[in-house]
């Protein structure tokens, strides 16, 4: 497991500088195996030296590539397979160690396509407002998944969010539960936004309690 101060969600990608001595034998000991394991986010704390409070959902990642320098760092790329809940941290021996189980959504009501497209729609809108305003955000170009269930993981990863707004995203249970969250976030970047365009934001913007 790595505890970190970002947090990755499904389908998304992150960029690792891993030098600690524990997590560089962890990565060897991860690339001789299945290339695979366990990112949380740390909930107080540092990322160096341990003693951190870590998150109990967290995110499967997958090593795209890895590459060891002459001082014996590491800089890894991996993208995120599927949520993850901590069943129970076992001890940091050298590094952190969990029994984890997968995390898939819980079964409940779920998304029209109407409520599913006005939410893709607001993030399109908000990317193309901070890539005008010269903010360094994923293209509003992007695709998403034809399912809501993973489509609003990626809207949640490609958002200019917190992390403690993307660890909000990425414990919702279900898919409505996430895009509910993703139309408040939306909206409060949005007036943001508007306001440094200077813009009134007076556009069609259906009503967040359209996806619930």
């Amino acid at each position: 497991m790595l505890p970190l101060g970002a947090v990755l969600l499904p389908s998304g990608v992150m960029p690792l500088l891993l030098f600690e001595d524990r997590y560089r034998r962890m990565i060897v000991d991860v690339m001789a195996a299945d290339r695979e394991f366990g990112i949380v986010l740390i909930r107080r704390g540092s990322e160096v030296g341990g003693g951190d409070l870590r998150c109990d959902v967290g995110t499967r990642a997958r090593v795209l590539e890895a590459r060891e320098a002459s001082d014996g760092r590491w800089s890894v790329t991996v993208v995120g397979l599927q949520r993850i809940r901590v069943e129970q941290w076992l001890p940091d021996d050298p590094h952190p160690v969990a029994d984890v189980s997968p995390m898939p959504d819980r079964p409940g009501p779920g998304v029209t396509e109407p409520a599913y497209r006005s939410t893709e729609s607001r993030l399109r809108r908000l990317l193309a407002g901070l890539s005008e305003l010269g903010d360094p955000v994923p293209a509003a170009t992007f695709d998403l998944a034809d399912d809501p269930g993973l489509g609003t993981l990626q809207m949640a990863a490609l958002g200019p969010f917190t992390a403690y707004d993307r660890q909000r995203l990425l414990e919702s249970e279900t898919a409505s539960g996430r895009c509910h969250v993703l139309n408040g976030l939306l909206d409060d970047a949005q007036v943001v936004v508007d306001h440094r365009l200077g813009t009134d934001g007076g556009g069609d913007r259906p009503g967040a309690g359209s996806s619930r």
